[in-house]
């Protein structure tokens, strides 16, 4: 197959083609889920809108950001089960796990915000909060901001792509949570941090819908958000 084809092949299986599943349940468990989520949802804005106002350097910062985990992992896997999901293989079975098909997706992702900081650092309306968050690495402890970045990406999957999804209907759920997932990040007012929650959100809900379940959403955010955090700062630094 030629290198156009095999790309065609790997989208198709890996954003566009469901694998067969049934995560059907009852109408009351339904009813429960769309209310913790609901909850939940209120609970995690608030505390995000405040954890990105937080200074860097200030330890409160530590301390918001556990918690914003905790609250979407507790909504998350108190509003009814949460499946791991399966992949297709190349020959056509859907008994894996989306691993690689994720990883693929986060390194693709990566590569397309690297590429987007060129742009970025050059307009200081744009660099200047994405380079105050990125602060909290310089600041602070660059292990700890990493963990945190880590158990926040699992987190968010688990509520946004899990608990949320689950709990919107299947008709609509990529487009309802993804909007969700950019309107809940816009309390940071950081314009591209937005943007990448809309783009990034599109992508893991795109994979939630083919997989059936999180871990494939959740392999391609840690990638990816691990990723910037690591490499963006000194791209800026570079191209500032």
């Amino acid at each position: 197959m030629n290198p156009v084809g095999e790309l065609r092949a790997f989208v198709r299986a890996a954003l566009v083609d469901p694998v067969p599943r049934d995560h059907s349940q009852p109408d009351s468990a339904f009813r429960r889920r769309r209310v913790v989520a609901a909850v939940t949802l209120l609970l995690g804005a608030g505390l995000l809108g405040w954890a990105l106002r937080i200074e860097p350097g200030d330890p409160a910062f530590y301390v918001a950001t556990f918690a914003l985990a905790a609250v979407w992992a507790v909504g998350a896997f108190a509003s009814g089960p949460l499946h791991l999901g399966h992949a297709h293989t190349r020959d056509g079975r859907a008994d894996s796990r989306a691993v690689v098909q994720s990883l693929m997706l986060g390194l693709a992702l990566l590569g397309l915000f690297l590429l987007g900081a060129v742009v970025v650092a050059q307009v200081p309306f744009l660099r200047d909060p994405v380079q105050q968050l990125l602060d909290h690495a310089q600041y602070g402890s660059l292990l700890v901001v990493a963990a945190i970045t880590a158990v926040n990406g699992v987190a968010e999957e688990l509520y946004f792509r899990g608990a949320l999804y689950a709990g919107v209907g299947r008709r609509h759920a990529v487009a309802v949570t993804t909007v969700v997932y950019a309107l809940v990040t816009a309390t940071s007012l950081i314009p591209l941090l937005v943007l990448a929650a809309a783009l990034v959100g599109l992508v893991v809900g795109l994979q939630r819908r083919v997989t059936g379940g999180i871990l494939g959403p959740i392999v391609t955010h840690l990638t990816w958000s691990l990723g910037m955090l690591f490499l963006l700062p000194p791209v800026l630094d570079r191209l500032s």
